[in-house]
C-alpha cells in the first residue's frame, strides 16, 4: 500500500504542480477567460487515464492464464521505462518547469482555445497514463487487491491537497529534494515490479528458468506475516525468487540508482583569456 500511495502521491503532485503553475499564470495575466479550455483538456486527460486503467483491470479477464501473464509481464516492463524516464526527466527539469510550461502556454494562447485544451491534456495526461499503468502493474505484483489501489488514491488525494497548498502560497516545497528522494524510493519500488514482470513472462513460458530458485527465506520471512506483507507491499519482496528475477532487479536497481544519485554535473569554468 505504501508503494502505490508513493506512486499516487509523485505522480499525482508532478500534475498538480503543472496545472497549478499555468493556473497561477493565466490568473496573474489577466487571462481567466483561458481557464476554461484548461480545465477542459485536464478533465479530458483523467478521463481517459481512468478508462485505461480500467481497461488494464478488466479487458484481460477473458484471456488465457499464459497471455494474462505475458500480458501483464510485457506492461510491468513497460510501466517500469516509463517511470525511470520520468524520475530522471523531473531531476533534470524541475527547476526549470515553471519557465518551460510558461513558454509553451505562451505559443498555445496565440493558437487559440483548442491549443490550450491540448497542452493541459498533454500535460496532465502523461502524468495520469503512466499512473494508472504502474499502479496496474504494483497491484499485479503484490496481489493484495484493492489495498493498493486505496493507496495509490490516499496519495493522488494528498497530492491534490499539496498542490492547492503550493497555488495558494501556504506551502513552500523544495522540489529539488522532494523530487530525488522520492524517485530513489520510486527506483526500487520499479525494481521489484520489473523482477516480478520476468516472473510473469515465465509463468507465461515465454521465458525459462521458473523452477529455478535463487533462495527461499519462506521460513524466515512468511509471506502470510506482517513484516512479509509489508515488505511485499513496499518493495515487491518476494521471499523464493527465481536466479533470473534476482539478476534482473540487480541489473536495473544498481546502475539506475547509482546514476540517479550522482550529484549533477557542473559546466566546466571557462578558459582564462590570453
Amino acid at each position: 500500500m505504501f508503494a502505490n500511495y508513493l506512486i499516487g502521491l509523485r505522480e499525482g503532485l508532478e500534475a498538480g504542480l503543472i496545472v497549478g503553475i499555468l493556473v497561477a499564470y493565466l490568473v496573474k495575466t489577466g487571462r481567466r477567460d483561458a481557464l476554461r479550455p484548461v480545465w477542459t483538456g485536464v478533465a479530458i486527460a483523467v478521463g481517459i487515464s481512468l478508462a485505461f486503467g480500467a481497461v488494464l483491470e478488466y479487458g484481460t479477464t477473458t484471456l488465457t492464464f499464459e497471455a494474462q501473464e505475458f500480458l501483464g509481464g510485457t506492461l510491468s516492463i513497460v510501466a517500469v521505462g516509463l517511470v525511470t524516464w520520468m524520475v530522471f526527466w523531473m531531476r533534470r527539469t524541475a527547476r526549470h518547469l515553471r519557465s518551460e510550461l510558461h513558454g509553451k502556454l505562451d505559443q498555445a494562447l496565440g493558437m487559440g482555445t483548442m491549443a490550450l485544451v491540448v497542452t493541459a491534456f498533454l500535460a496532465v495526461g502523461r502524468e495520469g497514463l503512466e499512473t494508472a499503468l504502474f499502479v496496474w502493474s504494483a497491484v499485479q505484483a503484490t496481489g493484495e487487491g484493492a489495498r493498493p489501489l486505496a493507496g495509490a488514491l490516499l496519495g493522488l488525494a494528498t497530492a491534490v491537497l499539496l498542490a492547492w497548498l503550493f497555488y495558494r502560497g501556504a506551502l513552500r516545497i523544495n522540489l529539488g529534494r522532494f523530487f530525488t528522494w522520492t524517485g530513489a524510493m520510486l527506483v526500487v519500488v520499479a525494481a521489484g515490479v520489473l523482477a516480478y514482470g520476468f516472473h510473469d513472462l515465465q509463468e507465461a513460458r515465454f521465458l525459462p528458468g521458473l523452477g529455478t530458485k535463487a533462495f527461499d527465506v519462506s521460513g524466515t520471512i512468511p509471506p502470510e506475516s506482517w513484516y512479509g506483507t509489508l515488505l511485499k507491499g513496499t518493495i515487491n519482496f518476494q521471499p523464493d525468487p527465481t536466479v533470473l528475477q534476482v539478476v534482473v532487479w540487480l541489473l536495473y536497481v544498481v546502475p539506475v540508482l547509482t546514476l540517479f544519485l550522482l550529484p549533477a554535473g557542473r559546466k566546466p569554468a571557462p578558459a582564462p583569456s590570453g
